[in-house]
């Protein structure tokens, strides 16, 4: 009988030391799994983080290219007024120069 009671306390004694290194090993798994949750995590926040600034980029030069169409604009039509004015003053210098012309000419 006692025999079989020290038989059946080294089998009790084993299964507690095998459930304790089960034990060690779930504790190992789960310390990885937080681990590797906090790095997915931050690689999420970073991606957030990198996205965002796209978006900021792409509006910011949408932003940008409407600026400079608009500057194209005002720039022909400001080419169109000079256009415009010199036009009227080759005009008047025509005038002028036939005026002074005639002038020699009635001398």
């Amino acid at each position: 009988s006692s025999g079989i009671n020290a038989e059946y306390g080294e089998e009790c004694k084993e299964f507690v030391d095998k459930i304790d290194d089960f034990q060690k090993i779930v504790n190992g798994f789960i310390e990885l799994m937080d681990g590797l949750s906090s790095e997915v995590e931050r690689e999420k926040l970073k991606a957030i983080g990198a996205r965002n600034l796209l978006k900021s980029m792409a509006k910011q030069r949408e932003s940008q290219q409407q600026q400079l169409i608009g500057l194209i604009h005002e720039k022909r039509t400001q080419l169109e007024r000079y256009r415009i004015q010199l036009q009227s003053l080759e005009k008047a210098e025509a005038e002028q120069q036939e005026f002074i012309d005639q002038f020699v000419l009635q001398k």
